[in-house]
């Protein structure tokens, strides 16, 4: 009796593990990156689509995310230095009210493009597990590299993965 529950809970895990795995693998490195159009402050619609062609950091941060107020100011310095060389960098807020996304934002002034997402639609396309998380996108549109967290270790781990990234050549027009 013991090793037919055993067998079906070890059947049950690896079920789930599966399941998990699978989800995971829709957006690991390699893959394609998610379809997402969200809102800026302004209203105006960006589409992580419309931004092919150019290297692509896109972070996910709130404003109760303790390290996001590390990341927020450092991902804004990168754009700022590395923008003319091809990066952009997406901030993707995930706050459920927009007033504690102002809070946070309030005083700042970020050049990189910062949108909104208080349903969290683009974190489960992007299978966000941690705040804040990050996926870096070649030129072609393909997730490349992914960061769960902060640390100071990251920002340089981010400079070595787009300075590789943006010495790969574009990818060729089609057609």
């Amino acid at each position: 009796m013991r090793s037919a529950v055993v067998r079906e809970w070890s059947a049950r895990l690896v079920a789930v593990v599966a399941v998990v795995s699978i989800g995971h693998l829709a957006v690991a490195a390699g893959r394609r990156a998610p379809a997402v159009a969200l809102p800026m402050a302004d209203g105006t619609v960006k589409r992580l689509a419309d931004l092919r062609g150019s290297v692509v950091l896109v972070d996910f941060w709130a404003s109760w995310c303790g390290p996001c107020k590390e990341s927020f100011p450092a991902l804004d310095g990168l754009y700022r230095e590395l923008h003319a060389r091809g990066l952009e960098v997406v901030a993707i807020n995930v706050d459920e009210r927009r007033r504690d996304a102002e809070a946070f934002l309030a005083g700042r002034s970020p050049a990189m493009t910062v949108l909104f997402d208080p349903k969290g639609a683009a974190p489960r396309l992007f299978n966000v597990r941690a705040m804040p998380s990050s996926a870096l996108i070649d030129r072609a549109g393909n997730i490349r590299f992914t960061h769960e967290g902060y640390s100071s270790q990251t920002l340089e781990s981010y400079r070595r993965q787009i300075a590789t990234l943006l010495a790969e050549p574009s990818p060729l027009p089609i057609g």
